[in-house]
């Protein structure tokens, strides 16, 4: 699955262009590699987010669409989650 568009089902951003603008801002990682919103996510995976005051590393742990689209589905585990200043840097 996209990354893009797996952040949108995993509920860990709202909207999939939002999604799009934070890996282009290389805000997110994949393993710790820099990524493209079309990287495809796989589970077993680690990504990371940047988020304006704090950086989210998680584990996937569903991939499937079908899956993440139903309610209440946990696809993914959170591995680490630290704060850090916005005029911060966080890779």
């Amino acid at each position: 699955m996209r990354l893009d568009k797996y952040l949108k089902l995993a509920r860990l951003v709202k909207r999939r262009t939002v999604a799009q603008e934070m890996i282009d801002l290389k805000a997110v990682r994949i393993n710790g590699r820099e990524c493209k919103p079309s990287s495809e996510v796989r589970e077993g995976d680690v990504i990371e987010i940047a988020y304006i005051n704090r950086v989210l590393k998680v584990k996937v742990l569903c991939a499937d669409e079908a899956v993440l689209k139903r309610p209440k589905v946990i696809s993914w585990e959170q591995l680490e989650e630290r704060q850090v200043r916005p005029d911060e840097r966080p890779f």
